[in-house]
């Protein structure tokens, strides 16, 4: 691409999820403060899954593009997002004579920046939940060492978040084919 255009690829599950937990709009805020000019790119079909009633889903993507000035694009699969990516490349790199970056630098974040989207990456774990976790507990080691029961102690965790965190940091890595 170039030093202006950042591509965030979501697939339609991650995207409602996104919704869902409050991610959202935090995830937009930190790609436009990375990239001049942000594209979020969504995967796969969007309506009907997870229960999520089309108008809010929508909604989210009018306030991205019309509150947020982001591009949303839609693709059916990995395919098809490769041939946008590579068309929005061609179109960077060739037509507008830009050199192409060999290594993606994004803005630097904050250290507190970092810690939360360090945070924010387990499961059900919004940004408001991140900081709260990130208050409680101190410091990111100190949230990844906390038991279920400590993890219930901040404000809107319950017992099948403080599992599901809980299993995600503990459980093996098995790399998926």
């Amino acid at each position: 691409m170039s030093e202006e255009v950042g591509i965030e690829r979501k697939s339609a599950n991650d995207f409602i999820q996104s919704i869902i937990d409050g991610r959202l709009f935090d995830q937009v805020e930190r790609l436009k403060r990375a990239y001049e000019k942000p594209v979020i790119i969504i995967e796969g079909q969007l309506y009907g899954i997870r229960n999520v009633h089309p108008n809010a889903i929508r909604g989210a993507i009018a306030a991205v593009t019309l509150d947020w000035g982001v591009p949303i694009l839609f693709s059916s699969g990995p395919e098809e997002t490769a041939q946008f990516v590579y068309l929005l490349a061609k179109r960077e790199q060739e037509e507008r004579k830009k050199e192409v970056r060999l290594r993606s630098e994004k803005k630097a974040l904050t250290l507190a920046e970092r810690q939360r989207l360090i945070v924010e990456g387990l499961p059900n774990i919004s940004a408001t939940l991140a900081k709260r976790l990130l208050k409680h507990f101190g410091n990111v080691e100190r949230v990844f060492t906390a038991t279920e029961e400590e993890l219930q102690e901040v404000e809107g965790i319950g017992p099948k978040k403080a599992r599901e965190i809980r299993k995600v940091i503990t459980a093996p890595y098995v790399e998926e084919d």
